[in-house]
């Protein structure tokens, strides 16, 4: 399963952010579209945690959303 989400995260932050993924463990890849105008989120879950993602995300001040 794959899910999206519309963030404010840059190139700059993948490395962090993705070090903060690395937290939950359900996730078994991360992508990043920084040409997009949302800079889009894309991660390959193996069952959806979006909650989980956005709050986490949103707690170290981050904005995140999923896109549907």
């Amino acid at each position: 399963m794959i899910l999206v989400f519309k963030t404010n995260i840059f190139l700059q932050l993948e490395i962090h952010v993705r070090a903060i993924l690395d937290s939950l463990k359900m996730i078994n890849n991360v992508d990043f579209d920084f040409e997009d105008c949302d800079n889009i989120l894309r991660v390959e879950v193996s069952k959806n945690i979006s909650s989980e993602i956005e709050t986490l995300l949103n707690s170290k001040g981050f904005s995140c959303e999923e896109l549907i």
